[in-house]
């Protein structure tokens, strides 16, 4: 018959192995993943090779992977309902400065453990310690570039581009309907543009929209006259430019290489940089959402790491993004994107930082103000789907 005190250390040595286990130092082992995905802002084209990658090298992590797409201004209720009700069906969120910075603001994203150690900002291209300083912790950079803005165009349509703002407007204005350019909350060229107009005009504080972005939005009210409407996303802006039903649109680096490459957009195509243009940095984010199991956050910081090993980042060049660690030259990529970004790389992305200054890009609330404040007083009964 067992005594008391038997009874007691029986008990105990359970309690202990049981926490053991809990915090990862007992006997039993933790059981692969479901890495559960969703992407709003396109990541996937460039970092989807990646998460198999992870997935086939860790298969003792990550049993299965679910991916779903969603808009950016749609994400942080998307979440918020699924954290209030206690069932978060999403661990890993793909997102660009729209829906990261929506749910930074919220704080409903969780401060990556030991992200300066674990994810060195040396590490980086310019692009990407600019898009590392904006995410503070919250937001892991995995690709980025100079983004823009630029202006893309039919040459057969627009024989002389415009080269400042002015001409743009007058440009506009005498070709109404024939630009157009997509709400910046769920577009990479809709905030180039709200961004780097600020530059172009020599707005007093270019990285302050509240208050020193006076001749910005005046321009863009104008500019919205001549505006027939604003899609929700840049991939209507696309089908309509290569249908000719626009002749100019706003273009970043991704969105003028890559739909070339595709043939969403004619091969033809060209570009326009305005004068005094700063290249204002664009790029996407992983992060992970308030909530999400302490086993699972292990998993996708681990598999976070794995994203930023130059070996991996080369693979997003294919993209026509890039990577944000540096050692990931193209010169080391695969053979097959050396020559693809060859073909539809242009002779004037050579002079940014050169020629074209760069900049980082707004804050996390300047951004969210920027978006909020561009929906109500330029989009507000413009935006169409």
């Amino acid at each position: 018959m067992r005594t008391f005190a038997t009874t007691v250390a029986c008990l105990c040595a359970g309690l202990l192995a049981t926490a053991a286990s809990m915090v990862g130092y007992g006997p039993a082992s933790a059981e692969a993943i479901a890495l559960s995905v969703i992407d709003t802002g396109g990541d996937l084209a460039s970092t989807q090779v990646i998460l198999e990658n992870y997935k086939k090298a860790n298969p003792d992590k990550v049993k299965e992977i679910r991916i779903q797409r969603a808009p950016a201004p749609e994400l942080p209720a998307k979440i918020k309902a699924q954290q209030d009700a206690g069932r978060l069906d999403i661990n890993l969120v793909l997102t660009g400065q729209d829906g990261g910075s929506l749910l930074a603001q919220n704080q409903q994203i969780i401060q990556i453990p030991d992200y300066q150690k674990s994810f060195p900002r040396d590490a980086l291209t310019d692009a990407g310690r600019a898009l590392y300083d904006e995410g503070n912790g919250y937001l892991i950079p995995s690709v980025g570039n100079a983004g823009g803005p630029v202006l893309i165009y039919n040459p057969a349509k627009v024989p002389n581009p415009p080269k400042t703002a002015q001409e743009l407007l007058a440009w506009v204005k005498a070709n109404p309907g024939k630009f157009m350019y997509a709400r910046p909350a769920n577009s990479g060229p809709g905030r180039s543009i709200l961004q780097g107009l600020s530059f172009i005009l020599g707005d007093s504080k270019p990285l302050d929209p509240e208050k020193g972005w006076d001749k910005n939005w005046d321009f863009l009210k104008e500019l919205g006259k001549s505006i027939e409407y604003y899609p929700t996303g840049t991939a209507i802006t696309l089908k309509e430019f290569a249908q000719g039903q626009r002749w100019m649109i706003a273009g970043i680096m991704e969105w003028d290489m890559k739909p070339r490459a595709q043939s969403v957009i004619p091969p033809d195509s060209k570009i326009s940089i305005m004068e005094n243009t700063t290249f204002v940095v664009d790029g996407h984010y992983w992060c992970i959402p308030r909530g999400v199991p302490q086993d699972q956050v292990d998993v996708i910081v681990d598999l976070m790491k794995f994203m930023w090993k130059p070996e991996q980042q080369v693979l997003t060049w294919s993209a026509f993004i890039g990577p944000v660690v540096k050692a990931a030259t193209i010169a080391s990529a695969p053979k097959n994107i050396q020559d693809e970004v060859k073909e539809f790389w242009r002779p004037e992305y050579d002079q940014i930082g050169t020629k074209w200054k760069v900049s980082a890009p707004l804050g996390v609330k300047e951004l969210s103000y920027a978006m909020d404040r561009w929906d109500r007083e330029i989009g507000a009964d413009q935006v169409k789907k």
